[in-house]
């Protein structure tokens, strides 16, 4: 979840243009969503952007982020966000 940018836009290029392509490369995503984020009534929201990956589990993911794909991905965060993003490990339950 990532704070409002200075350059929404840019933002936005880099993220779909050259981020994307290196979470992709992460090994065992098996989903993602991500896109600009708004409050319940359309207005700004808490964060600006939202990107949602699903693995099989938190050591799947703990994995993909230690393989050198997902430290490429990690590097690349400052390059089109200088605020680091909050991140939430949800151990969801579907039904």
């Amino acid at each position: 979840m990532y704070p409002k940018p200075k350059d929404p836009a840019a933002f936005d290029s880099y993220f779909r243009g050259t981020h994307m392509p290196l979470v992709k490369k992460m090994p065992g995503l098996k989903a993602h969503s991500f896109g600009p984020s708004t409050g319940p009534d359309g207005g700004e929201g808490p964060y600006f952007w939202i990107f949602v990956g699903t693995w099989d589990s938190k050591d799947a993911l703990g994995a993909a982020l230690s393989s050198p794909e997902g430290q490429a991905a990690v590097a690349d965060i400052p390059n089109y966000s200088p605020d680091a993003p909050t991140i939430a490990v949800i151990d969801a339950t579907e039904g």
